[in-house]
């Protein structure tokens, strides 16, 4: 089975939370991981996502320790969603 890793940032303006994890992730960019699996026996080159991580950097509260979270995709894209809609709503500060 052939496999492969898609690379991405994403960027989050605000704080947001992770379900299964017990504090808040500050704003930043992230790397994201997706595992692709190759899809066997079709006639053209396909792939299936099999996980996804998200790569919180080191901090005081988690010791510093890198850590690389498993989080399912739809919950990825709903986090990107609501952090878009939320800075899209507020005011931006004013010089």
């Amino acid at each position: 089975m052939f496999a492969r890793t898609k690379h991405r940032r994403v960027h989050f303006t605000g704080p947001f939370w992770i379900p299964d994890l017990s504090e808040m992730v500050p704003p930043g960019d992230y790397d994201v991981d997706e595992d692709e699996e190759l899809i066997e026996g079709i006639s053209w080159l396909a792939y299936r996502r099999v996980a996804t991580f998200i790569r919180l950097p080191a901090t005081a509260e988690n010791k510093f320790r890198m850590r690389l979270l498993a989080i399912a995709p739809e919950e990825l894209e709903r986090l990107i969603a609501v952090d878009r809609h939320r800075a899209a709503i507020s005011p931006s500060p004013k010089s």
